[in-house]
């Protein structure tokens, strides 16, 4: 996670000193930056909720929110709460498609994840998305907003 950190803090600096000419080739470079760096937030992110959901309270604030299905809730302790008591023992999941963006000038990140996921024994994975905030807090990023959705199909 250290490396998620000092990368995306690296390139959202560079991004802001240097002057990369016009407006739109420093939003696609900025762009290209943070989605470098939430590679590495995600891989982390889904590594921990496999093999132990509670870890993950360390990445959420007091004020973080997630909105898990229809549940909504609001600070570390209830979110690493929320995920560690989930009704399933194992899981393991598989992103499929990964998309960031940067979202505010204090060097925020939006991310947007798509996946598959098998709990326990069942052999037919289902589908999901996954968006999180994360902002910059003393130099390193926490989710501020996270919301998880299963895909249902029609």
């Amino acid at each position: 996670m250290a490396d998620f950190i000092n990368i995306a803090r690296k390139s959202s600096a560079s991004n802001r000193r240097c002057n990369h000419g016009p407006r739109q080739d420093r939003s696609t470079r900025g762009a290209e930056a943070a989605e470098h760096g939430t590679e590495q937030f995600t891989q982390f992110y889904y590594k921990t909720f496999d093999e132990n959901r509670f870890k993950l309270k360390t990445l959420y604030r007091g004020q973080s929110m997630l909105t898990f299905e229809t549940t909504a809730l609001r600070g570390a302790d209830a979110i690493a709460e929320k995920l560690a008591t989930l009704p399933f023992e194992k899981v393991v999941h598989k992103v499929a498609t990964l998309d960031a963006q940067p979202s505010n000038d204090s060097g925020g990140i939006l991310v947007m994840v798509t996946g598959a996921l098998l709990v326990d024994e069942e052999q037919q994975p289902m589908s999901y998305s996954q968006v999180f905030q994360l902002v910059q807090d003393a130099g390193s990023y926490f989710v501020l907003n996270d919301i998880f959705k299963l895909v249902y199909p029609h």
